[in-house]
Formats: C-alpha cells, structure tokens, sequence
C-alpha cells in the first residue's frame, strides 16, 4: 500500500466536495424518500439487520433525522433533483469514530472488518485492520465455510465480504454477519468487542449488541436511526461508491491521524 496524504479538516472538507463523497453527491432525491418511505412503511431491506418497530413509522420522521445526521436537504416538498450531504457532518462523524477506534487500540480490543460495498470500501476497512492490528488489536479471522444468501461469508484483507458465483458482491443483508457471529459462538470463539462495517453487517452487529461503527449513505437512512437511538455508535454519512476507490484514501488518512493510528502504507 502507497502512503497516503494527512489532510487537515478544511482540505478534507474541500476533497469531500470535489470527489462528490460528499456536497452534492449522485444519489438523487427521489431514491432517498423512497427508501425513507419503505423504511418507514417496514419494508425490512431496507432495515439493514436492525428492529425498528413502529418507531420510525413516519417517513417525515426519519427524513428529520437524516437532514440532522447526514445532511439531506429538510424541505418535505423537495421532492426531485439535487439532494445532498454536509462534508462538516461527515468529518465529524469521522472524529467520533477515531474516537472509538482510539479506545480499541488503547484495550488491544477484538475488531471484525466488514464491507457490503467490496467495490470501493475493502481497502479503506483493510488500512484500518492494518494500523489496528500495529497496536495489539486482534483482527477476527471469521470461520472458514461460511454461507449466507446462496453465497459465501469469504474474507480478503482482513475484511469480511460475500461472494457469490466466483465474484464479490454488493450487499445491504445482514445475513453475512449472522453467519459469521454464528460460526463464531459455534467455535467456541468471542464475539468482537467492535464491529466496522456497512450496511448489514454494522446493523445487525449492532442489534445484537456489539459495539459497531459505519460509513451509510444519504439513502440507507437505517445506521442513523440507529446511532440516533444508541443501538449504532457512529454513522459516517457519505457516499459509498464513487467511481474511483481512490477518493476514500484521504477519508481514511484522517481517520487514522484522528485516532492517533499513523497512516499505514
């Protein structure tokens, strides 16, 4: 891995924009309050491994939330177009995550990797393993055999991800992450004392209550209900698959300077 550039907070925010990671970014509005309104009418894939209930049954609830958490336009009658994210509330969310990672370098915790995003966030969770795993942290390395969803729990670089017909797959399921939790207690092994992940994976670790942070998407609105309520420890709102993975690389620097973690090359 090539050593990656430490941004202050104002550049960061400058990259988030340019790289559309942040700002405006290409998930459109329309897609937003429609998975905001399936969440909310309890439409379970959307849940992303997590029990809401009837709590977050109004869809003009959880767009409240999303516009605090990720900053999504708050205006009910925007409707199309443009919607966006605040890169200050993405760095923010970044330094309370660092904060964590901090805590799990201090303890020497047990720490699981996980992506449903293969694709663009395997190397930014794979540099965090690394610099983890430099101060004492053991890195879970999940049960062999593992399946889920027709496909397979596989792990490359330290990082959990799903494979199905020979190809890594992008995935909002929180079956991958029962299976490994499952394969786990079944070897006799502890759970993780901190899951980082997405999607699926960082939900339902969390609703089976493991400490879990993750990067979500202005339209996987589920990880900020979470942290909301306290079942999630951090959501970092972002957009997590632009075209070229490389963008993440300052993302990632920061995060490991804020949580005094170096930056692995």
């Amino acid at each position: 891995m090539s050593p990656m550039p430490i941004l202050s907070r104002d550049a960061l925010v400058e990259h988030l924009l340019r790289s559309r990671i942040a700002g405006d970014v290409a998930t459109p509005r329309e897609n937003n309050l429609d998975h905001y309104r399936k969440l909310a009418n309890g439409d379970r894939y959307y849940w992303l491994g997590l029990e809401l209930g009837d709590r977050w049954a109004d869809e003009q609830d959880v767009l409240a939330v999303m516009a605090e958490r990720c900053g999504v336009v708050d205006d009910p009658a925007h409707r199309a177009g443009q919607d966006t994210i605040d890169p200050e509330l993405t760095v923010d969310a970044l330094d309370r995550m660092a904060e964590r990672l901090k805590q799990a370098a201090a303890g020497r915790e047990r720490v699981l990797f996980a992506t449903g995003h293969p694709g663009s966030l395997i190397d930014a969770h794979s540099r965090v393993a690394a610099a983890l795993r430099a101060q004492g942290c053991d890195i879970v390395r999940i049960p062999g055999g593992l399946t889920a969803d027709e496909g397979y729990v596989v792990q490359f670089a330290d990082v959990a991800v799903f494979e199905r017909g020979a190809s890594l797959w992008h995935t909002h399921s929180p079956e991958p992450m029962n299976a490994i939790l499952d394969g786990l207690r079944l070897l006799g092994e502890p759970a993780p004392d901190l899951v980082v992940a997405d999607h699926g994976w960082a939900g339902r670790a969390a609703q089976r209550g493991i400490d879990s942070v993750g990067y979500a998407d202005c339209n996987d609105p589920a990880l900020f209900l979470a942290e909301a309520e306290g079942t999630l420890k951090v959501a970092v709102p972002l957009d997590d698959h632009v075209v070229d993975p490389r963008f993440y690389e300052p993302v990632t620097a920061y995060l490991l300077a804020a949580a005094g973690l170096g930056c692995t090359g």
